[in-house]
């Protein structure tokens, strides 16, 4: 299966909610790639890689959000992750999703 990569902007009252720690913890369950990060404008944005039935879940759950979220919309984009040459180190790929979940700051 080929690997994808998904962006998400979520608005919504999402920050202060426990918005990023959960969604790392739902991305972290699914074994999805990526990081999450709060944005000045008050939205929350996940770019995470993975299988795209996997992906497809984190949306779905981003879409409602952790318990005091109150999710308004979602923006999303979707890419191909291109297949890593052999021999290659993702790490100095710049095309390549990271090896893990995390949460960005500023």
């Amino acid at each position: 299966m080929t690997r994808k990569r998904l962006f998400l902007t979520v608005y919504g009252d999402v920050q202060g909610v426990g918005f990023r720690w959960h969604t790392m913890k739902k991305a972290v369950e699914l074994q999805l790639t990526g990081w999450v990060r709060n944005e000045r404008d008050g939205s929350v944005s996940i770019a995470a890689a993975g299988d795209e039935d996997k992906l497809l879940e984190l949306r779905a759950w981003a879409l409602r959000g952790p318990r005091p979220a109150r999710v308004e919309r979602i923006e999303e984009r979707w890419e191909d992750v291109p297949p890593l040459a052999p021999g290659a180190d993702p790490a100095e790929t710049e095309d390549q999703p990271e090896s893990d979940f995390r949460i960005k700051y500023y």
